[in-house]
């Protein structure tokens, strides 16, 4: 596995390549990409930088009406396939744990009907799908339907969609917020775990108390046990990227070269204390 740089995270909006060069220069081994342009293009950025590509974000739009889905659905080959010119094979999306209009029953089933078909696209194009439970409380709070907000919940989901290409986006703050603990972790592989995200809670609120958009950097605080989360992924032999996904305002008001170098001193930092 690899630290990797994603971006829009942490709040830098900069051309592709003047982010690459802050990241290498950070010491991230890898950056998120955007498959919609010139693969060609983005390689040789990629390449010039020694980084390697980490995930992509799915651009179907899966959760409103069925027309919108589809006219996604459409355009995720060509897609896929300038993202296999990358060499950018890890494709991550999240789910919603709650909904206000579809019982939890119905809601799996419509989920699980619309994503089998772009995890298959996504296969033909020897690209790997990562869906992502959110076990933020605060965000189900509130609403008519909870849905899926556990690891083992979403590995039900994993399974229903039934192509051997999905797994999780594994994410420390869901995973501490969802009341994981590290022999969760051991129950994964890397064939399950996809794609993985890393950051750190807010002090003092606990994890039923977190907010979703209100995280701190790797290791900023504790809270989160980032040497177990790391040396978990470690220990099934996970080979993709780890991204850091803090949320914090603090940090989106740096400067892009302060934001990108104090985020990969963080990240860098808890990977040291893990021994990896």
């Amino acid at each position: 596995m690899y630290p990797a740089l994603a971006p829009g995270a942490i709040g830098v909006r900069l051309p592709f390549e003047e982010c690459a060069q802050l990241a290498a220069e950070a010491g991230f081994q890898g950056i998120s990409v955007d498959p919609s342009g010139d693969p060609s293009a983005v390689r040789r950025v990629l390449e010039a930088n020694r980084l390697e590509p980490a995930s992509w974000g799915l651009p179907v739009e899966f959760r409103k009406d069925e027309a919108a889905f589809q006219e996604g659905l459409k355009k995720l080959s060509a897609i896929a396939k300038a993202a296999k010119a990358i060499g950018a094979t890890r494709c991550s999306t999240w789910i919603l744990p709650f909904s206000d209009e579809l019982p939890f029953e119905r809601n799996f089933e419509q989920l699980a009907t619309r994503l089998r078909p772009c995890a298959e696209v996504l296969a033909e194009h020897g690209c790997r799908f990562a869906v992502e439970f959110v076990g933020t409380k605060s965000l189900r709070d509130g609403h008519k339907y909870e849905f899926i907000h556990t690891q083992e919940g979403m590995l039900e989901l994993v399974k229903a969609i039934s192509t051997s290409n999905v797994g999780l986006l594994f994410d420390s703050f869901h995973w501490y917020t969802s009341g994981g603990r590290r022999d969760d972790i051991r129950k994964l592989t890397d064939a399950l775990v996809v794609d993985a995200h890393i950051n750190d809670a807010i002090e003092g609120r606990g994890a039923e108390g977190q907010i979703d958009n209100e995280r701190a950097l790797p290791g900023e605080t504790g809270v989160i046990d980032l040497v177990g989360f790391l040396q978990g992924l470690k220990g099934i032999g996970y080979t993709g990227p780890v991204s850091p996904e803090p949320f914090s305002q603090r940090v989106r008001e740096m400067s892009p070269a302060e934001a990108i170098r104090v985020t990969a001193e963080a990240v860098l930092g808890v990977w040291r204390r893990a021994g990896i």
